[in-house]
């Protein structure tokens, strides 16, 4: 695949940014440099590759979930700012 300079006055135009003659230019060289080096890594063989998730190969560390605090459901209602009995009622802010 090879980018013109026709190719980038209409990418500039789709995406809506003006770009001149002289950076057109250096666009297309640029563009075409990366579609050369994509072209080499579809050559590269990775059929017994396994999928990477991270460079660094860590397991997470579990932990068992345990209930910390409980029935602090009334000092947690105390901050709301207008009473009710089970939820927080706050002003209405999108009307």
């Amino acid at each position: 695949m090879t980018i013109d300079l026709k190719t980038i006055k209409h990418i500039s135009k789709l995406s809506r940014i003006s770009v001149d003659d002289a950076k057109a230019d250096k666009l297309a060289v640029d563009l075409n440099s990366i579609f050369d080096f994509i072209e080499k890594l579809n050559e590269l063989n990775t059929d017994n590759v396994e999928p990477l998730t991270s460079v660094a190969e860590t397991t997470l560390k579990l932990r068992a979930d345990e209930v910390k605090s409980k029935d602090i459901r009334d000092q947690i209602l105390k901050n709301s700012p207008d009473e009710n009995e089970d939820f927080f009622v706050v002003p209405r802010v999108v009307e």
